[in-house]
């Protein structure tokens, strides 16, 4: 069996001795699909995007494929979270970026503005899309990615890239005021695991996750016996299940509540570690994000329009 690092040597020595031919696009390979989403629209038709990660997939957990291997070393640039997001690749990353153009789109961000790890000593919150203002920073280095790697392409990379931040600014402005109009004492988010930080942290909601910051912490029955606790004596009615995570100690924080008496119900689908499906107007960064608003505040009493922001949302 090929061992990872001959299997990439051997894609890129293939890559690097395919002839130079003029290219219509760049080939463009993103961990996720939210960084997928940022490239398609920066490059627009200058690039062809494709995401190592689809709907519903984990990306603490995901570990690459031997296709993965071989269409990271033959794209023209590698785009990747980083901030420990997918911490089974890292290894693989840094080893290509040796060789390949391979950024770090979230690292770009200033210390100051992250969160620290619960999980991981020295390291951050890797889950920087939950907040759109931070996720401009993305979108920047995403363009100035694309424009080191075809500088012929930067005035549209940067007109396409201006476009989409004021499409940012938007929806962090309809997020602020479909949040706000949650009663204060109901300001409270509990999720299966804690990808939810900086958007509470932008929100001014308290954030409740049963796992860490990475799924693979695990949540003992003295963290669910707390978090029932929580639930039943701040009246919280409502949890959130997740489009990417099990929604088993979701299920059991409302057996546990029951058992005291007090009833909670699942507030909605969100969508944490990945987006909705390809297609769709979820399955884009916009309506992910529009998404994960509008459910949040709907179901915790807060005033939104069903079909969110743009009238573009499945019926919640």
């Amino acid at each position: 069996m090929l061992t990872r690092r001959l299997l990439l040597s051997l894609a890129t020595a293939a890559a690097l001795a395919l002839p130079a031919v003029a290219q219509d696009r760049l080939t463009v390979v993103a961990t996720t699909g939210m960084i997928a989403d940022a490239a398609r629209q920066v490059g627009g038709d200058l690039v062809e995007v494709s995401a190592l990660m689809g709907p519903g997939v984990d990306p603490h957990s995901y570990r690459q494929t031997r296709s993965d291997i071989v269409a990271a070393a033959r794209a023209d640039l590698v785009l990747w979270n980083g901030l420990y997001l997918e911490a089974q690749l890292e290894s693989f990353l840094l080893e290509l970026a040796e060789s390949r153009p391979v950024t770090a789109v979230a690292e770009a961000i200033a210390p100051a503005e992250l969160i620290g790890s619960e999980d991981y000593d020295d390291r951050f919150d890797p889950h920087v899309w939950m907040n759109p203002e931070l996720w401009s920073h993305v979108v920047r280095a995403t363009r100035d990615a694309m424009i080191d790697v075809h500088p012929e392409g930067a005035d549209t990379f940067t007109a396409n890239a201006a476009a989409h931040l004021e499409e940012l600014s938007d929806l962090a402005d309809y997020a602020r005021t479909v949040l706000a109009s949650v009663p204060e004492e109901a300001r409270v988010l509990v999720t299966a695991h804690d990808a939810f930080n900086y958007f509470g942290d932008a929100y001014g909601f308290e954030v409740v996750g049963i796992q860490g910051i990475s799924t693979s912490s695990e949540a003992g029955l003295q963290r669910i016996a707390e978090i029932v606790d929580l639930l039943a004596t701040r009246n919280i009615g409502a949890v959130f299940v997740e489009s990417s995570v099990s929604d088993r100690n979701i299920r059991a924080l409302i057996e546990g509540a029951a058992a005291q008496g007090h009833t909670v119900t699942i507030g909605g689908e969100l969508y944490s570690d990945a987006m909705g499906t390809p297609g769709t107007y979820e399955g884009t960064y916009l309506g992910m994000i529009d998404h994960n608003v509008t459910v949040i505040a709907r179901a915790l009493g807060g005033e939104a329009p069903a079909q969110g922001r743009l009238d573009e949302l499945a019926m919640n």
